[in-house]
């Protein structure tokens, strides 16, 4: 059967005689990125034995699998083109672009199916790997429960393109991601903030979506672009050069490994590249941390902190670290500052959210004064304990609240109890950070006191320990049996106000939420 004859999707029935043989077997054949000399021996050998070799193309006819391994197709195979009745276009199809799509797979797998029956073997080929955004998985899923069923793998473009770079994509414990350059810009800008290294698939029309997320995300200096890696009319260079209008669709943006990169890149000067980017790492472990903390966290040379919350972020190599006493804030800051001066890019990490009585004001406050005002300073949010221990609880501050650190040291109790007053008379709920640690033991009892002058005896209180961490617990208890020794530095208190409700719901559990409605007085 020709090409052309094969595109019209005519098959032979199968003949009382040959139905009663035993089905034929299904391989989903990967041919590797483009050059044929890269298509595996078992790819070539299945060729050779199937009776049918099936591939997708566009309405034009053309089709990359069959060009790859054209050397392999026989006169005698039957050939079934599988033409996408759509790509990128719009269609009048009463269930839009994917019902045209799905109505297409379902016919073009009868199609295959009908061979099957009639015991023939069919390959279905594609470019790259099978199974990596490949055709072949649509028929795979139409049909490998009902026949027997092997796939071939083939070399990805990603790893093609890595190698046509002359580039290592990932070295140690780094992370590769992914992505399809269909995705939202935003989705694109968080999920490259987040990685060590990545590969944009799917540019086309999406390119300069995918060049703004790479911008927005800072990675546009280190990525690169790769058009139709070993394949004829191949092309890569820094994407940054890239012109939008000339960008195919088999292209994909590379941003390799960040250890790599820097031990190839000579050093730049330091006034192009010094700067301090406070990070906020959340209550607890890297669940917590944001898209933009864990790039600006990788993408460091220094990171400064105490030690607990160093701790807390992987060990990268290459990257030096500066821990430090809990109780040294301004020096960490001014440290953190003389090295960016000198041209390192220094993550000041941070629990919580580093502007919430952590390290972003100590730093902003140092970097004010001469000599480091010229230094740039980047803050980034982290999820705050208070809001961490809320979403645990419930939602006990769901409406207006207050957020006060009991801690004595860098502020006198008289203010302290007065903004106690002051926020429980209002009728607030609160967020009470440091109530006690070693050295403080007594101000859980007198906080405790105050409020009681303005709150209800038994006023929800959560206690909220370690939150996100391996020895996490909450309580929940009344104002009036608030025990000062059940309470340590890494607790949290969350009073609730006149309105909010303490709830055990039928499963057993227990929330506690506060009304965003307030009665009218």
């Amino acid at each position: 059967m020709s090409e052309q004859q094969a595109s019209s999707g005519t098959v032979d029935q199968p003949t009382a005689q040959s139905s009663e043989r035993s089905t034929g077997r299904l391989y989903g054949v990967g041919l590797g990125p483009g050059d044929p000399s890269l298509m595996t021996v078992r790819a070539v050998e299945v060729i050779a034995q199937a009776d049918v070799v099936a591939f997708h193309s566009a309405r034009h006819g053309r089709s990359i699998a069959r060009s790859i391994a054209a050397q392999h197709i026989r006169p005698d195979h039957i050939e079934e083109a599988l033409v996408y009745p759509v790509t990128t276009e719009t269609t009048d199809h009463p269930g839009g672009y994917r019902g045209a799509l799905d109505e297409f797979y379902e016919a073009a797998a009868a199609r295959l199916a009908a061979h099957l029956d009639a015991g023939r073997t069919v390959a279905v080929i594609s470019e790259g790997d099978p199974f990596f955004y490949g055709s072949y998985q649509h028929m795979h899923k139409r049909l490998a429960h009902r026949y027997p069923t092997e796939v071939i793998p083939g070399v990805t473009s990603i790893s093609a393109a890595a190698a046509r770079l002359g580039t290592p994509l990932t070295e140690a414990d780094e992370v590769l991601t992914v992505l399809p350059g269909t995705l939202p810009e935003e989705e694109l800008t968080a999920r490259l903030s987040a990685t060590d290294s990545a590969v944009v698939m799917k540019l086309g029309r999406t390119f300069p979506g995918v060049r703004r997320a790479l911008e927005r995300s800072g990675r546009l200096p280190e990525a690169r672009y790769v058009e139709r890696a070993t394949m004829a009319g191949e092309r890569t260079g820094a994407l940054s050069d890239v012109d939008a209008d000339a960008v195919p669709y088999f292209s994909v943006a590379v941003v390799p490994s960040r250890i790599a990169t820097a031990a190839a890149e000579p050093e730049p000067a330091a006034a192009d590249r010094g700067e301090v980017v406070v990070v906020g790492t959340g209550p607890a472990g890297p669940r917590w941390l944001t898209p933009e903390s864990r790039g600006a966290l990788a993408a460091a040379d220094d990171l400064v902190g105490y030690t607990t919350y160093l701790d807390r972020v992987p060990v990268r190599p290459g990257q030096r670290r500066h821990p430090s006493d809990n109780k040294v804030e301004s020096e960490r800051a001014e440290f953190a500052l003389d090295l960016a001066r000198r041209g390192r890019r220094v993550a000041v990490v941070s629990g919580g959210d580093p502007g919430i009585f952590a390290m972003a004001t100590a730093v902003l406050e140092v970097a004010s004064e001469e000599p480091y005002r010229s230094v740039p300073v980047r803050v980034l949010p982290g999820v705050t304990a208070a809001n961490a221990a809320a979403a645990r609880a419930g939602a006990p501050l769901g409406h207006d609240y207050a957020v006060i650190s009991l801690s004595d040291r860098l502020k006198p109790w008289e203010v302290i109890a007065e903004r106690l007053r002051a926020a429980s008379s209002a009728d607030l709920a609160l967020a009470l950070y440091n109530p006690g640690s070693r050295s403080r033991t007594w101000q859980v009892a007198k906080a405790r006191d105050v409020l009681l002058e303005h709150r209800a005896p038994d006023t929800p209180v959560i206690l909220a320990r370690d939150v996100g961490g391996p020895e996490e617990l909450l309580r929940t208890v009344p104002l009036t049996d608030l025990d000062p020794t059940q309470v340590d530095m890494r607790t949290i208190l969350l009073v609730g106000s006149s309105q909010t409700q303490q709830v055990r719901r039928d499963d057993g559990t227990e929330v506690v939420w506060t009304p965003r409605r307030y009665p009218e007085r």
